[in-house]
């Protein structure tokens, strides 16, 4: 499995307002072989963002908080159906003091329902990284 993220010249601190300003990842399996993606949709509340097919159509929704907390505190991204249905979720969990203060190390859980195909489970994997990324690492 492989995941790309292209180099996109943005900030989340805006809007998504093109194609060329959103975060994005695509997955694929094998090498060569795209599975699924995972991309920025506009929404200027909350981080919002899709899981698509190979076909780029969109099967799953990932919603974060309206403040995304970088310190010590859990953050819960809540992974929904096209109808709202809450399904699973990706959670940037709390480690215990000393590991937060003395690693730059990030642990995060990911749920979702064992029927769920192969490939958007393989993308859900791959958006941990472009959420982590995105939001929990230092900028420099």
């Amino acid at each position: 499995m492989r995941v790309i993220r292209e180099f996109k010249y943005c900030t989340l601190d805006t809007c998504p307002v093109s194609e060329s300003t959103t975060i994005s990842l695509t997955v694929e399996a094998p090498v060569g072989t795209k599975i699924g993606s995972f991309y920025q949709v506009s929404s200027c509340w909350k981080p919002t963002f899709a899981v698509a097919d190979a076909d780029d159509n969109r099967i799953l929704t990932v919603t974060g908080p309206c403040c995304v907390c970088p310190g010590w505190c859990e953050v819960d991204f809540d992974v929904t159906t096209s109808e709202g249905e809450q399904v699973g979720k990706i959670t940037r969990q709390v480690m215990e003091l000393w590991k937060e203060v003395w690693t730059k190390a990030d642990n995060f859980g990911v749920t979702f329902p064992m029927d769920l195909a192969v490939n958007a489970k393989a993308t859900l994997l791959g958006a941990v990284f472009l959420l982590d990324f995105a939001y929990f690492e230092e900028k420099k």
